[in-house]
């Protein structure tokens, strides 16, 4: 009876550590994409230009590059609780002083308060993909980090979807402090579930010796490169499909919008599944996952280039979208399994470190394509892109 009764009790507390942490990450990532949705209303309020306003998103992804590394050694070193709890103070925080900052017409102010939140959402995703990844048996972990990988997307559409929604009733400046509170409850899911302890990071801290070892791993930086490849093709379509939607098919801006959506909602099925695909019909191999996902992938995004019936291209959105995600998905559990245990958080910050490198110059360098010569080529760029990821992922080690 009390084995039985133990058992029970890790699974619930197992799976309050996921709900826990899913939900810090959901709220980190609508509280980070809140702004996209209304920039109309934060351009008339602040009196800015377009590529001013749109530093409010890019700036989390900047903050992220350059604080990832740092936290993840952190989180190597030091209590996992005590670092989380940090995080949701500084994501509280910086809603509160968001909010104050924007209802002020401060727009400084209210940019070095996204960079705090931007610390925080680092803090949640390193800690949530290595920490979940860790707590269960190593045959289930791609499975559970896929799950909580989901959190980024859903995040998306909850910023994207509730932020005008929120605006009607109480006023742009009120998205901030909302997401950011959706942060408490998940805390305190969190904390409950590791009253007694957080399962698998009881290892010792790493030495400069474990940290020399993992930043020289060709292995590691191969990972690195497809997840760069990959965050670069995720936000290349997630920001410039609802202007190609409207200029090229004629359809309205909201109308491009609900089908963008599509994008990161296939992709909360891509992340959730990546590891059952990987579990179940790989047994468990990474490579095949990440090979077919780039495969696919890139007949789909060149697909764009020459498609001219929007019915086509919803299918092609559905199929990019699934095939880019899941692979993200899979990436931070592949990684985990590379490198000792001791230096598994600081991997994965590097990991998300490259990653949204990826993510935040790949729009720019879009953009500049766009300007230069239109869609078409753009496409056909992020195509080999894509193809690029194909080479990569076939020279990729398999996990032992």
């Amino acid at each position: 009876m009390s084995t039985q009764t133990n058992t029970t009790g890790s699974r619930l507390e197992t799976l309050g550590l996921v709900v826990g942490f899913f939900v810090l990450s959901t709220a980190a990532a609508a509280y980070e994409i809140a702004p996209a949705s209304v920039l109309p209303l934060i351009q008339e309020t602040l009196r800015l230009k377009a590529s001013t306003a749109g530093w409010l998103v890019s700036i989390m992804y900047a903050t992220a590059v350059v604080t990832s590394i740092p936290t993840g050694i952190v989180l190597d070193r030091f209590s996992v609780r005590r670092v989380v709890c940090f995080g949701t103070v500084a994501l509280v925080v910086a809603g509160v002083w968001g909010w104050y900052a924007a209802t002020a017409g401060a727009y400084l102010w209210l940019l070095v308060s996204r960079v705090l939140g931007g610390i925080a959402y680092v803090i949640f995703w390193n800690a949530g993909a290595n920490v979940v990844g860790s707590a269960v048996a190593s045959r289930h972990r791609a499975t559970a980090v896929g799950v909580f990988t989901a959190s980024a997307p859903v995040g998306f559409a909850l910023g994207q979807f509730g932020s005008p929604l929120v605006a009607d009733v109480a006023g742009w400046p009120a998205i901030l402090p909302l997401y950011a509170a959706l942060g408490v409850v998940g805390v305190t899911i969190f904390l409950l579930a590791t009253r007694r302890h957080v399962p698998g990071v009881d290892a010792a801290a790493p030495d400069r010796t474990a940290l020399r070892a993992l930043f020289t791993s060709r292995a590691v930086w191969t990972v690195c490169v497809l997840c760069f490849l990959a965050y670069s093709l995720y936000l290349f379509v997630n920001t410039w499909l609802p202007s190609y939607l409207v200029e090229g098919f004629d359809i309205s801006l909201a109308t491009g919008g609900l089908l963008t959506a599509l994008f990161p909602a296939i992709g909360a099925v891509g992340r959730s599944s990546s590891g059952v695909i990987s579990d179940r019909v790989f047994n468990g191999k990474r490579r095949p996952v990440v090979v077919l996902s780039f495969v696919v992938a890139t007949p789909a995004i060149v697909a764009f280039a020459f498609v001219s019936q929007l019915g086509v291209v919803v299918g092609t959105v559905l199929a990019v979208g699934f095939a880019i995600q899941l692979v993200t998905g899979l990436l931070f559990s592949y990684i985990a399994e590379l490198v000792p245990v001791a230096v598994r958080a600081t991997a994965v910050s590097l990991l998300t470190s490259i990653g949204l490198l990826g993510a935040f110059a790949a729009p720019i360098a879009a953009g500049i394509i766009i300007d230069q010569a239109g869609y078409g080529p753009a496409f056909l760029v992020a195509g080999g892109v894509a193809f690029l990821g194909v080479l990569v992922a076939l020279r990729a080690p398999e996990p032992k």
